[in-house]
């Protein structure tokens, strides 16, 4: 499970900064995704570029969780890192964020989920590219088609078997 870290003492100059592993696949996926939503208003940067800038926060951490650095120091981490960078998407989204910040129910539910995704990456960007397409700057409900095929099929197999 990886540490939530609050505060940074070095934290970003002008704008936020996601910062995420470069040699994860699903994370780049995500990340490319999240760029063509938030344009320039957050930085991103791969830990492997910027660990050595957070003196505060140990490698092992960012190997761990994603991290969204506010101006300001804060620190967001894992899958609130996702949920608060949400909030500087041009079409500003801030539920999820707010219920992170409010639920416990929410924040167990979603730590385990983030969890259970970064143990096992490789499969999560399969099913990732499998349900939303390849190219992330261009997303496709395609998991909402292939729900409705499942739900097809086992109707047709119950009905005439």
């Amino acid at each position: 499970m990886f540490s939530k870290i609050e505060k940074t003492a070095f934290p970003p100059n002008e704008k936020p900064m996601m910062v995420w592993d470069g040699e994860c696949g699903f994370c780049n996926y995500w990340i490319t995704h999240w760029k063509s939503k938030t344009e320039d208003r957050i930085e991103y940067q791969t830990f492997q570029h910027v660990a050595e800038n957070y003196k505060d926060i140990p490698l092992k951490e960012f190997k761990k969780a994603s991290r969204l650095i506010e101006p300001n120091g804060s620190v967001f981490s894992g899958p609130d890192s996702a949920y608060k960078s949400f909030t500087y998407f041009e079409k500003k989204v801030s539920l999820w964020h707010e219920w992170y910040s409010k639920y416990n129910w929410f924040v167990s539910l979603s730590d385990i989920i983030y969890s259970f995704i970064v143990k096992h990456r490789g499969f999560m960007f399969t099913l990732t590219k499998i349900c939303f397409g390849k190219d992330p700057e261009s997303i496709k409900p395609y998991w909402f088609i292939e729900l409705l095929f499942i739900i097809a099929t086992i109707y047709l197999l119950v009905k005439y078997l």
